[in-house]
């Protein structure tokens, strides 16, 4: 009897707060969620700057460049359920190959990782999209 009252409770997982609908306002979510990994996990101490996964794993040679690649990747996929035009989804589909190709030079390619942010740049242009095509997805940020 006493042991279940001793027991801490779990902190509730990131995917279990995110919806699974194919609305405007579930893709928007997850596609903020996947940019907030990406680029901006966890602030680097002194030099105070957001870091993400992308710039993470693009360290370990190929692989993680092929990983942040696939990852920034979904985010366009995301884009296209929305139905967004193509020129746009070229637009971010670029971006994220910029972002792969300087980002697997070595040395060069991580000091650029922690500076150009594909995956930020890729949510603005769906925000931008769906506050002009679906105003009703629109969450006022804090």
């Amino acid at each position: 009897m006493m042991a279940e009252n001793l027991q801490k409770p779990r902190p509730m997982a990131m995917s279990q707060d995110l919806p699974v609908g194919k609305d405007p306002v579930s893709i928007r979510r997850r596609i903020e969620a996947m940019e907030k990994v990406l680029e901006r996990s966890f602030v680097v101490p002194g030099i105070n700057r957001p870091v993400g996964l992308d710039a993470i794993i693009g360290l370990v040679p190929v692989v993680g460049d092929i990983i942040a690649m696939g990852m920034g990747a979904y985010i366009v996929w995301e884009a296209r359920n929305l139905g967004l035009p193509k020129w746009k989804l070229l637009r971010m589909a670029g971006n994220v190959a910029f972002d792969s190709a300087v980002g697997a030079v070595p040395f060069v390619g991580d000091v650029f990782d922690f500076m150009f942010r594909s995956n930020t740049r890729n949510l603005r242009i769906v925000k931008k999209h769906l506050d002009k095509h679906h105003p009703g997805s629109r969450v006022i940020e804090q």
